[in-house]
């Protein structure tokens, strides 16, 4: 008799630049891979060049691409597959509008990367921050444009206290504990 399939699963990461979504994505992927679970990943900046290219950072733009993500994940979803998302997916309805849209299907796991805005500061190689606040990035989340923390997170982790391996037990115990 052969177990029943698992069910799919969405792990939804989302934070400021720079809180450590893809960080965590990468690591995560890493250790279901090593097990032999095939996983999709929807990076929010590799959507947006191949799936979005054409939407700007408006409002409705972004709620679009959340949107699309969330379809996308869902269909995976529906297949029993794992899905890893790592979107900055600053507004809460937006998010939620994901949930369901996965949740037709399966499983919905959102892990709220709660890092500090100064924290996400210092980690900033790309200068993106301090492009924002000299103007020169109108609409940047966190310092012109709001983030709206998640009000039903599965998770919140900090990274500036919390180690990767640590962070990514956490999701692992979560994803689990179906």
């Amino acid at each position: 008799m052969t177990a029943a399939p698992r069910p799919g699963v969405t792990v939804f990461l989302t934070g400021l630049s720079g809180a450590g979504k893809s960080t965590i994505a990468d690591a995560l992927v890493a250790q279901l891979e090593a097990e032999g679970r095939p996983v999709t990943v929807l990076d929010g900046d590799v959507v947006r060049t191949h799936l979005s290219s054409e939407l700007t950072f408006a409002k409705e733009h972004r709620d679009l691409n959340i949107r699309r993500i969330g379809w996308v994940a869902g269909e995976v979803v529906k297949h029993g597959g794992t899905a890893v998302v790592a979107a900055i997916a600053p507004y809460e309805a937006a998010r939620e509008e994901a949930r369901q849209l996965v949740e037709k299907h399966g499983r919905f796991v959102l892990v709220h990367l709660a890092t500090p805005l100064e924290v996400c500061e210092q980690r900033d190689v790309k200068g993106l921050y301090a492009r924002a606040r000299a103007g020169e990035i109108p609409g940047f989340t966190g310092v012109s444009d709001p983030y709206e923390p998640p009000a039903r997170a599965e998770l919140v982790i900090d990274t500036s206290v919390t180690p990767l391996a640590d962070s990514v037990a956490r999701i692992r115990a979560e994803i689990d504990a179906s």
